[in-house]
């Protein structure tokens, strides 16, 4: 399905896997709604509803029932926020600008509901250009408020994060380290535990850096809790590798188990899927390929089992999502998000 120019983020609505929301990464910023399977096939989505994202190259979404947040990479806007959702026909945007001294090279990258806040919708939005993850919630009148931030070390570039039980895990992009926090709910402020280097060997290469994370829930397949991080910008001749910590030691010990070379080139998105979170699945822009690992090990380790090769995937997979795993035979279904479309 032809979408526009640029698409970055990809994400379904939480109720509706067959409905896909994308942004497109351009001057004018743009989201698109895409719905597949009214044919009966998802082979071919149409483009349902179309809207302005409130600024310029849209690079995270978050979707739930009824509301659709939006962060922009500029001007410095924190957010936009649509509601009633699913198709956007009927909503109304809203924005919210950071403190401009503080933010005149901002650069964030993520933003995701705070999973372990169960008394109000707090937003954290990771942003590297400035080595903080901000926090926010809604005041009074339902715009979004800065309530707070995390600090990191300096040139460290917070990107992504992800949080279990007490503890929030920040991926800083140019040190290439796991930074670890106890994050207790708003106003207690987050401690500093720990940080460690997402690669064994060192020193790392300055072009490398730490980029994607990933916290699959434990379950009885899999019972204990591991960390998957992705290195980007290797120059190893088996191509990027993903780093493995455990949580054995506890929330804020986590210790590096493992690293599996992918034989991928810039990957830009890697995702958990099939039955009890069994399968990875990550897609290479630089010859456009996806791949399927296998968790073995108990989840320490990876086997490649599958891939799509340049030839199927010809357009350069940036984003995907999986969205029907169909168990035994991994055979499923993915949307992948390239720059022409989905």
């Amino acid at each position: 399905t032809i979408v526009g120019h640029h698409l970055s983020w990809i994400t379904s609505h939480p109720s509706d896997k067959f409905l896909i929301y994308t942004g497109l990464e351009q001057a004018d910023g743009e989201v698109a709604a895409i719905k597949y399977g009214w044919s009966g096939t998802v082979e071919e989505g149409e483009v349902v509803a179309r809207a302005k994202s409130g600024g310029a190259d849209p690079c995270s979404l978050l979707v739930a029932e009824d509301e659709f947040i939006i962060r922009n990479v500029s001007p410095q806007k924190v957010s936009s926020t649509y509601s009633n959702v699913p198709f956007l026909a009927s909503a109304s945007a809203s924005t919210c600008r950071s403190d401009k001294t503080r933010q005149s090279s901002s650069h964030p990258h993520q933003i995701i509901l705070n999973p372990l806040n169960q008394t109000e919708q707090e937003l954290l939005v990771p942003d590297l250009g400035t080595d903080k993850v901000w926090r926010l919630t809604k005041r009074n009148d339902g715009k979004l408020s800065i309530r707070d931030h995390i600090d990191f070390e300096a040139r460290g570039g917070p990107r992504h994060i992800a949080a279990r039980g007490n503890t929030l895990y920040t991926l800083l992009e140019l040190t290439s380290k796991l930074a670890v926090h106890t994050f207790p709910l708003l106003p207690v402020p987050p401690a500093r535990l720990t940080s460690l280097f997402t690669l064994s060997a060192l020193p790392i290469p300055d072009t490398m850096f730490a980029v994607e994370i990933l916290l699959p829930e434990p379950n009885a397949s899999f019972p204990e809790t591991f960390i998957y991080t992705l290195n980007r910008n290797d120059p190893h001749s088996e191509g990027y590798s993903i780093a493995i910590f455990s949580l054995a030691a506890g929330e804020g010990q986590p210790e590096l188990v493992n690293e599996v070379r992918t034989g991928l080139i810039h990957v830009r998105g890697m995702v958990f899927g099939g039955d009890e979170d069994k399968y990875l699945v990550e897609g290479g822009v630089e010859g456009g390929e996806v791949k399927v690992f296998e968790r073995i090990d108990s989840g320490k380790g990876l086997q490649e089992i599958a891939k799509l090769g340049e030839d199927v995937v010809a357009r350069w997979p940036s984003h995907w999502l999986l969205v029907a795993p169909r168990s035994q035979d991994v055979n499923w279904w993915t949307y992948i998000c390239s720059p022409a479309g989905v």
